[in-house]
């Protein structure tokens, strides 16, 4: 296992990843929401995919000794504001040809 120093503690929006083994011995990289994740073949690509996605915090990266499955389907909260909305309203009319 490799430590870091950290220079700088992670930013309050930073996402938290956990990167470990899979039951089958691949690499997984997963944020703590479920908002992106990937299975890597190297511990070093799961480490440089969770840098890429979570604004380069490597303080905000969890190594672990345990099982990590990949998880795509988890529930994740995304509180809309008004534009947001409008955004995904105008988003589906588009793809419905409605627009």
């Amino acid at each position: 296992m490799i430590l870091e120093k950290i220079n700088k503690p992670p930013s309050r929006g930073s996402r938290f990843v956990t990167i470990g083994r899979n039951s089958r011995g691949y690499w997984v990289a997963q944020e703590n929401n479920g908002l992106f994740g990937g299975l890597f073949v190297s511990r070093a690509q799961a480490f440089k995919y969770a840098l890429s996605e979570n604004g380069h915090h490597s303080g905000a990266i969890v190594l672990t000794p345990n099982v990590v499955e990949l998880d795509m389907h988890r529930k994740t909260y995304f509180p809309l504001t008004a534009a947001g909305a409008r955004s995904l309203r105008s988003r589906a009319a588009r793809r419905s040809g409605s627009a």
